[in-house]
């Protein structure tokens, strides 16, 4: 019939494809094109889910007392505590954030008595929640400085308590109040932080809240320490460099819960020919203690001396500090046959105020309160 072998060859060939393709699924033709299914797209398979890190477990809490300030002073409102913790990206997973509204005012605006109170309520917070890492207070950048130092004095744990703020408002380009905040939490949270008294943390550095004072109206790096420095820093990590030495918190000896009322306290400033009559003023009208910010080392001018004494004279207390910035001023001459005149050391003259208004609500004692001006 004159079929060729080759013929024959090619049919057997043709018949094996076809029986093993039947057989053996990718064997047919365009067998080569042919790829490994993918799970969760296969015939009768199910979708699985994408999986995602979870937060590690027993993150460290913090506390936030929300208490206003620019941070929180957006147009048309200010955030809450719930929106302050909220708005720091991944917070969750560093820490463990609870809060509470505890005023939502400029800082200007606190009273002594609002210091009192929020004092009070973080040492409670302490006592009863042994596993709280620590507590942070937002509030104005203006007098900051002021409710951080009372909190470094009055708050009886060693726990840190942050205290944060933003030169700029959420409404603002360039808001910093994000960043501050989470630094804040972190500093809060390390355990580096503790015995480390009240703390101040903006701009990415950590200061002692009994050093640190604004020194400009509107840069970011405005909070300083001078020529102590900073305590540390904190980017990714929380790091510090040296500790406070003088005495705070968790040492310290003033009991807000035995504290009704702070006295009245005025600081008055020293400027060539300043006259006398300042100072009589604001002890006829109550105050308690005076604060003098002193030319250099602490020299009055034109009729101060005359007012200093009348002050002292009526009962009331005069503390001599330097309105330079920085620096020890006059020593002071408290304890000495119950002189009145206190030397401030080397503190700025608005927390010499807080620290004689905490002193004067402990005691009447000249050498008491001139050690609490040496140790404090």
């Amino acid at each position: 019939m004159g079929v060729s072998f080759r013929s024959v060859l090619h049919g057997i060939i043709a018949i094996l494809v076809l029986t093993l393709g039947a057989a053996v699924p990718g064997l047919n033709a365009g067998a080569q094109n042919a790829t490994p299914p993918v799970q969760g797209q296969g015939q009768g398979s199910r979708t699985q889910p994408v999986q995602t890190a979870s937060p590690p477990a027993n993150l460290p809490r913090v506390f936030l007392f929300a208490t206003g300030g620019t941070i929180s002073n957006k147009t048309g409102g200010r955030l809450t505590v719930e929106e302050l913790i909220q708005s720091v990206p991944n917070l969750d997973r560093r820490v463990k954030a609870e809060g509470e509204q505890f005023a939502n005012v400029a800082s200007g605006q606190v009273t002594m008595d609002q210091w009192l109170a929020l004092s009070r309520k973080i040492n409670e917070r302490f006592r009863k929640d042994a596993e709280l890492a620590g507590v942070v207070v937002t509030t104005g950048t203006d007098t900051l400085e002021e409710m951080a130092y009372f909190l470094h004095l009055t708050v009886r744990d060693p726990r840190p308590v942050v205290v944060v703020g933003s030169m700029r408002n959420p409404s603002t380009t360039g808001y910093e109040g994000v960043a501050n905040l989470e630094d804040a939490f972190l500093v809060a949270a390390d355990p580096a932080s503790k015995g480390m008294g009240g703390l101040v943390v903006l701009n990415d550095q950590i200061n002692s809240a009994r050093e640190v004072t604004k020194t400009d109206a509107k840069l970011l790096n405005t909070f300083s320490s001078h020529d102590y420095g900073m305590l540390g820093t904190v980017f990714d990590r929380v790091v510090y460099v040296r500790k406070p030495v003088k005495r705070h918190t968790a040492q310290s000896e003033f009991d807000t819960d035995k504290i009704e009322s702070l006295p009245r306290v005025d600081v008055i400033l020293t400027y060539q020919a300043a006259p006398g009559d300042l100072i009589k003023a604001v002890v006829d009208l109550g105050a308690k203690g005076v604060v003098i910010a002193g030319a250099g080392a602490g020299a009055t001018s034109g009729t101060q001396g005359e007012g200093i004494t009348y002050a002292t004279e009526k009962g009331a207390f005069v503390v001599t500090t330097t309105r330079t910035g920085q620096g020890f001023g006059i020593g002071g001459t408290g304890g000495r046959a119950g002189s009145r005149r206190i030397g401030g050391d080397d503190l700025q003259p608005v927390k010499a105020r807080i620290l004689l208004m905490l002193a004067l609500a402990t005691t009447s004692d000249p050498a008491e309160i001139q050690r609490m001006f040496r140790e404090y």
